[in-house]
């Protein structure tokens, strides 16, 4: 593998904080948004309806340019990685393998990922790219931004239906990561686990797979 391509929310970052900051700001308790964050994510909807069940008809795009004029915008800081992250993309670099941070984010969190100065190549997110996963333009949109081949390059991610099926179908390597709720929710599905060319527990794993 030349290029590894990491998911941002759940595989580098801890999403909790995030979708507390929108629970106050939405006034609801933290645990009423986050169950039904898991409940639409595991009827197959983007993980947006939650917030579309609270407030009916909300414009989020609005609610975002909303939050950042009340000094409540997005936030993103060291505390929320994994313990894994810095290690393992350090030792993936050390490897001589390009990595690249592409998920769906937006621009603003693709500039606070660049503020963390992680040991990387390339951040970007769909924000910039102007296109989400699962949509094939965004990974060719990645490929092209960081001239990888789709065939030396793994994506990692933790969500089958944004990373798994969608990178495999672009031509890509796959690496399904048991982490976060949706990782835990699909980590023995057998759909899943055929897509995926390896199933991890931790990015450090995929150092050996590198080295292969």
């Amino acid at each position: 593998m030349e290029t590894i391509v990491f998911d941002v929310g759940e595989t580098l970052t801890r999403d909790d904080r995030y979708w507390a900051s929108w629970a106050d700001w939405l006034g609801v308790p933290r645990h009423t948004l986050s169950a039904l964050v898991g409940a639409v994510v595991a009827k197959g909807y983007d993980n947006a309806e939650a917030v579309r069940l609270l407030r009916p008809g909300i414009d989020l795009e609005a609610e975002y340019a909303a939050r950042e004029a009340a000094g409540f915008g997005e936030s993103l800081d060291e505390t929320d990685l994994y313990d894994d992250v810095r290690p393992a993309l350090s030792a993936l670099r050390s490897l001589g393998a390009r990595v690249v941070i592409a998920g769906n984010q937006t621009r603003r969190a693709g500039e606070l990922l660049r503020s963390l100065e992680l040991p990387v190549d390339l951040v970007v997110t769909s924000g910039e790219l102007g296109v989400a996963k699962p949509d094939p333009r965004f990974f060719a949109g990645v490929l092209e931004t960081c001239g990888a081949v789709p065939a030396e390059t793994l994506y990692v991610g933790d969500h089958p239906d944004n990373d798994v099926y969608p990178a495999r179908r672009a031509g890509l390597r796959t690496a399904h990561l048991r982490r976060g709720p949706w990782g835990f929710l699909w980590a023995e599905d057998p759909d899943v686990l055929a897509a995926a060319d390896w199933s991890i527990d931790s990015l450090t794993e995929l150092v050996d797979i590198v080295k292969v």
